[in-house]
């Protein structure tokens, strides 16, 4: 097929530099244009570069950032990413939308709107039918946003576990990525040598989330999943992988090596269409004592395009009917721009536009 042209929103931010990374070279996605505020309009990206863990090609990082005009926009762009700050992005995304223009959204602002699907395809890829009931549709126009990055990481091994066995009750101990609060993040005097035990607003976030994604979706609306989620978020030391702790108890009997079975196992929509961005494996499950650990497994997942894709679980522990373990995902990758990437790619397949 012809590739489609798409806007990157946001192109000096991190989540904005990932989507340029994952859009160069991608089989079915053309960059059609850069933007961001006028601060950067004629800079190169060169000029504004951010992401240092990968090689631009050199016309890429020749491209020139444009201000961000919705309309010129939608002139030239089929899709536009989104990785515009929440406390912009809502109205602009929304005008995209009326203009005709397919919006994937890293932002919050639309995310638990009753006609949005919060939307991580091995999850929940029935959810993409609620687009059709946003008023903008018939124009061709939409917004499909994804969860928080912190949400992202947990919710496939989730979704694999509560598939086979009824999830209960979970709580989820965050370790993030200094990454996941921007570029420039938080004050280096502020979180070397030391762990913030609070990020604005990420335990409700994830709380409210994860009951949507789990949930179902009636072809009217979305029945949230019946699981009690409890969240304590912390700010780390580290640059990129969330690390994240899980203490969860289920409707059906299970053991360790039954759950690990059906994490390895397990794949979903992504992988049946064989989509750019999907990582082969989903889930990874390392039976060492000490993984995974941000510095080796932040980057997980194959093939190439979709390294940083996959999750990682370690330490699955069972004590007294609950079940422990830990889970690790690249937060500007998988919980980023690579989530909406691949919810993109679904919706192409799945001829949604």
């Amino acid at each position: 097929m012809s590739k489609i042209n798409v806007a990157v929103l946001g192109a000096t931010g991190m989540i904005g530099q990932r989507f340029i990374q994952l859009l160069e070279n991608h089989p079915w996605f053309e960059i059609g244009g850069l933007y961001a505020s006028e601060r950067s309009e004629g800079k190169k990206l060169k000029d504004v570069l951010k992401v240092r863990d990968h090689s631009f090609n050199d016309e890429t990082l020749d491209m020139t950032i444009e201000r961000l005009e919705t309309k010129k926009i939608s002139e030239l762009n089929r899709i536009a990413f989104s990785g515009l700050p929440s406390d912009i992005a809502g109205p602009i995304e929304s005008d995209l939308a009326d203009l005709g223009v397919a919006v994937f959204s890293n932002a919050a602002n639309h995310r638990m709107r009753d006609d949005v699907p919060l939307l991580i395809p091995e999850c929940n890829s029935s959810h993409l039918e609620a687009i059709k009931q946003q008023k903008t549709y018939s124009n061709g126009g939409y917004i499909v946003t994804n969860a928080n990055c912190s949400t992202t990481g947990i919710a496939v091994p989730l979704k694999a576990i509560d598939t086979s066995f009824g999830l209960k009750m979970v709580c989820i101990s965050t370790y993030q990525a200094v990454s996941g609060a921007g570029y420039p993040g938080v004050p280096s005097l502020d979180i070397l040598c030391n762990v913030v035990p609070y990020i604005k607003n990420e335990e409700e976030k994830m709380e409210m989330e994860l009951a949507k994604i789990l949930g179902d979706y009636n072809g009217s609306r979305f029945i949230d999943a019946n699981v009690n989620v409890l969240s304590n978020c912390v700010r780390v030391p580290v640059i990129d992988g969330h690390l994240e702790s899980l203490v969860f108890n289920l409707s059906k009997d299970a053991d360790v090596d039954k759950l690990a079975g059906v994490m390895r196992s397990f794949t979903a929509e992504p992988q049946k269409l064989q989509l750019p961005s999907a990582p082969i494996a989903p889930i990874i499950v390392r039976d060492e004592p000490d993984r995974p650990q941000p510095a080796c497994d932040a980057f997980a997942g194959t093939p190439a395009r979709a390294r940083g894709m996959a999750c990682t679980v370690g330490r699955i522990r069972e004590k007294d009917n609950y079940f422990k373990m830990f889970v690790l995902s690249h937060n500007t990758l998988r919980g980023g721009a690579g989530g909406s990437v691949l919810n993109a790619e679904l919706a192409v397949a799945k001829k949604m536009m």
